[in-house]
């Protein structure tokens, strides 16, 4: 009851979400009043809400049954929604009618989010304005034009977070057309216009694939492949999160013959030395990582994989392959292991202060 009661006092939040202040910008800043908002949101939730806002399942023609993802939010196992491969008609119809579910079911605002690169977004979103592939634009103002196009169409779909810029080198066959080009500058360059014109327009921006595809031999979405040795595009990342990029997707690439950061034959993304020590903690990335697809060839198939992501330090889980089975598991390691509960609280705050920057709360 006490949760209803706070969650109906929430509600004008939701209806006047263009009311609230905070602005993306602010996601980095101490603000002492967003502090007690967001302690406020989550004190009123349990360990499964919580740990629910980490996962995030995808719709649309590769996705998860929509009839299935209503029952996860009826559940409160979600925090956000990817929306794959569809038209621009039926995924603005889905966002509606998820929303409509989710605060008659006291749910937290839903973050959407969509694989709309430059080079796929003609693909996975259909109806789209046309954009040229990253690897055919010829200049900054290109990249910032096509960036401005791209968030226009995912805001009148209801996208509020974006699975891009590619960061990677060109080399990867995988890559190629999804890469800014082989230069590691202009690499650089480009993904922060990109980033700066996405978060300008209020969407949450993503620099992937950390450590680095471009690189690797081979394709993560059909198996596990390798960095060999030195890891050449991480420095890439650097730059971009100095100018503030709020979300960095770590991909299913194991490391080996590094002495630092060898993954032992599993991926980046569940190496506590990839996401924690040199993310996070040597790079001092503060912002939201998120996994690639749990559900790909290079991941899927480690037993306990999503809490093993969790466990590395990542703080959205990105198409598991079962929802309710990574939230047990999550919920279950919380539940004994003190350490592990402090971080996955961290990360479920970080998706709160997200929600409040976007303006949804």
């Amino acid at each position: 009851m006490k949760y209803l009661i706070f969650l109906i006092g929430l509600l004008p939040f939701f209806v006047h979400a263009q009311d609230n202040h905070y602005q993306l910008e602010d996601f980095f800043r101490y603000d002492a009043e967003l502090e007690q908002k967001i302690d406020d949101v989550f004190d009123e939730m349990n360990d499964t809400m919580r740990v629910g806002q980490m996962i995030v399942p995808a719709v649309g023609r590769l996705g998860k049954p929509t009839e299935h993802v209503n029952e996860l939010l009826r559940k409160n196992y979600i925090g956000g929604i990817l929306l794959l491969n569809g038209t621009k008609e039926g995924f603005t119809k889905m966002v509606k009618e998820f929303n409509t579910l989710n605060k008659e079911n006291n749910g937290l605002p839903l973050l959407y989010s969509a694989d709309a690169e430059p080079s796929l977004i003609g693909y996975k979103i259909k109806g789209c304005a046309p954009v040229k592939k990253a690897n055919t634009m010829i200049s900054r103002e290109e990249v910032r034009k096509f960036a401005r196009s791209i968030c226009k169409d995912l805001k009148d779909i209801g996208i509020n977070y974006n699975y891009a810029p590619v960061v990677d080198m060109s080399p990867n066959e995988a890559i190629t057309y999804r890469s800014f080009g082989d230069n590691s500058d202009t690499a650089q360059i480009w993904s922060r216009i990109f980033i700066e014109e996405t978060q300008k327009n209020r969407i949450v921006a993503t620099a992937k694939h950390f450590p680095g595809h471009g690189y690797v031999v081979g394709d993560t979405h059909k198996k596990l492949v390798y960095i060999d040795g030195e890891m050449r595009e991480v420095k890439n990342y650097e730059p971009l999160i100095k100018a503030g990029v709020l979300s960095i997707m770590v991909a299913h690439i194991a490391v080996k013959n590094n002495p630092e950061y060898n993954t032992n034959d599993m991926p980046s993304s569940t190496s506590r030395k990839i996401v924690t020590d040199l993310l996070k903690r040597k790079m001092k990335f503060k912002g939201l990582v998120v996994t690639d697809a749990m559900n790909m060839g290079g991941v899927a198939s480690i037993p306990n994989c999503e809490l093993k992501a969790a466990q590395a330090g990542c703080d959205l889980i990105l198409m598991p392959v079962n929802e309710e089975k990574a939230v047990t598991d999550i919920l279950g390691e919380l539940k004994a292991n003190e350490t592990f509960k402090k971080q996955i609280y961290a990360s479920v705050r970080k998706i709160i202060r997200l929600k409040i920057c976007l303006g949804l709360m």
